[in-house]
């Protein structure tokens, strides 16, 4: 099987995406950047709660000029997101889930703390096409990719979020919203948007 080729540094700087930059996403009072901590994924928001979230989210993107490309909501929707920000192709997202889990795997001490289970069990869960990526997982490709992962979220209390390797200096941003507790997808500057083609529905409800 071919090489996956990585978009580098300077290909990603040069994309349609450039104008993307941490920088480029001001603090405001009541729209506030968050330290990291890596953790499994909460519980399912409530339809009602889930539709507020949505439309925070909507505003925040408006609000700072950002525009989603949808990602299938297959519960790849982490890796395909990261997929298509490291490759321009949501569909490499098992070579990302692979390498993550790689990750994981072979960088224990850096994960365990945080995964509320049996860390084997984690691995052999987390491994699974299909099965749900989480904020340990997303330290790990920040760390496996060497790269500041920037999130909007629809969090009440925190529009923005910083996933920065550990002991590394990033060589490169790649941008993800989060729906909370349901779905991500990729960012870009609005207008810059590239043309996929949708396979399945977006999210999951």
């Amino acid at each position: 099987m071919n090489e996956i080729d990585e978009i580098t540094p300077s290909e990603r700087n040069s994309s349609s995406s450039s104008s993307l930059t941490s920088s480029s996403l001001q603090d405001t009072e009541d729209d506030n950047r968050t330290i990291h901590t890596p953790r499994v994924n909460g519980e399912i928001p409530a339809l009602d709660d889930a539709t507020l979230d949505h439309e925070r989210l909507a505003e925040r993107l408006s609000k700072y000029g950002l525009a989603e490309l949808q990602i299938e909501g297959d519960g790849n929707c982490q890796f395909r997101a990261l997929a298509d920000q490291l490759f321009r192709n949501p569909d490499h997202h098992k070579h990302v889930r692979k390498q993550v889990v790689k990750q994981l795997k072979h960088f224990k001490t850096l994960y365990e703390s945080y995964v509320p289970m049996n860390y084997k069990s984690y691995l052999k869960k987390i491994k699974r096409s299909g099965e749900w990526g989480d904020h340990v997982s997303l330290q790990a490709a920040a760390d496996r990719y060497e790269a500041k992962i920037c999130l909007l979220t629809s969090f009440r209390d925190t529009c923005f979020i910083e996933i920065v390797p550990n002991d590394k200096t990033p060589s490169r941003e790649l941008w993800l919203s989060f729906w909370s507790e349901v779905h991500y997808n990729s960012l870009y500057a609005s207008g810059d948007v590239p043309t996929r083609v949708a396979k399945k529905k977006y999210w999951l409800f």
